[in-house]
């Protein structure tokens, strides 16, 4: 538990836990039972039917009978960082002033770790609440990077985990990511550029840019955060933990030749993926 009267500054209490400042400092506002169950129902229909927007998953809703508006199950999406994957005539709009760099995968041989980088945010339903989590994959080998948890959705905690990940792993030669305002603020690129770190994004509803990144929320969802009802932060993160200890070193991958994402990230398994 963070101490503000001990010794060890707020700074590093949060560091030596793993949890960004912003989780500590910020608190999600008091939320009804009945909207947490709506937006657990919201999450669990948008793993399924990713390709649904507010209409159609306010339709689905109603038939699961809950009796919600549109504009309600639009709010809660925004809430959630969620929206229907499918190809729009325009890209996604940036936090002004941010920049946006061209997409480096089109037509690339993925065939070694380290070569890319990817990374996501995602909706983490709690007991009494909710999160955010950021995980950073190696495209190569699935392998979760690092990771972090927070309860707001800020640059912070995306900086921690892509710091984290690069003290311990090196640098890839690509990172790619999506559109959005935390992955193209300036405090997150600059991690990257500082390092020669070459920035690919995709543009908003290419979808399949992301596709195994999304494999990976719905694998944490289903195997672990829907069986459970985590009371805090500091219980997710231990049960999370755990279970990317096990996702990477014992879980086996079809698409790896039953190979864990350890023993391809570590090996030299004779693996060829394309993005």
């Amino acid at each position: 538990m963070i101490n503000p009267k001990a010794k060890l500054t707020i700074s590093r209490q949060c560091q030596l836990l793993s949890l960004s400042r912003s989780s500590f400092y910020s608190h999600n506002k008091a939320v009804s039972q009945q909207e947490l169950d709506l937006m657990l129902a919201i999450d669990k229909i948008h793993l399924e039917l990713p390709f649904y927007g507010t209409r159609k998953i306010q339709v689905e809703l109603n038939n699961r009978g809950f009796s919600v508006g549109r504009e309600k199950v639009r709010r809660l999406m925004r809430k959630m960082g969620l929206e229907a994957i499918y190809r729009k005539p325009k890209t996604s709009v940036p936090k002004a002033g941010n920049q946006i760099y061209p997409y480096l995968l089109k037509n690339l041989q993925i065939d070694r770790a380290n070569q890319v980088w990817t990374t996501d945010i995602t909706y983490l339903p709690m007991a009494k609440g909710f999160a955010y989590l950021v995980a950073i994959i190696d495209l190569y080998s699935r392998r979760v990077m690092s990771w972090r948890l927070s309860n707001t959705m800020d640059a912070s905690f995306c900086i921690e985990a892509l710091e984290d990940a690069i003290q311990k792993f090196g640098t890839p030669e690509i990172f790619n990511t999506d559109q959005g305002s935390q992955f193209t603020s300036d405090q997150f690129t600059g991690v990257l550029k500082a390092r020669g770190v070459k920035i690919s994004m995709d543009g908003k509803g290419r979808w399949v840019d992301n596709v195994f990144i999304e494999r990976l929320w719905r694998s944490v969802k289903y195997e672990e955060v829907y069986l459970k009802a985590y009371q805090t932060m500091q219980e997710a993160r231990q049960s999370l933990r755990s279970y990317f200890i096990f996702y990477n070193q014992s879980r086996f991958h079809q698409t790896l030749d039953y190979q864990t994402p350890d023993m391809v990230y570590f090996g030299k398994p004779e693996v060829k993926l394309a993005a």
